[in-house]
């Protein structure tokens, strides 16, 4: 089976980030929702935007 070295190594990573947080998703939310706000990007809900496609309105 071919093994991509990429993927394994985001498999890594990731599994050590989960690990630093002993896998406690509450947690990892939490550390997200931290970097996120501290990265000064600006963040859009797409859940509260109105989408128009073609002639009618979608709500998402």
């Amino acid at each position: 089976m071919f093994k991509d070295e990429i993927v394994e190594e985001i498999h890594k990573i990731r599994e050590k980030y989960s690990q630093s947080f002993n896998h406690d998703l509450k947690a990892i939310f939490a550390d997200l929702q931290k970097q996120q706000a501290q990265s000064g990007k600006e963040i859009i809900n797409l859940l509260s935007k109105q989408a128009v496609i073609g002639d009618k309105k979608h709500h998402g």
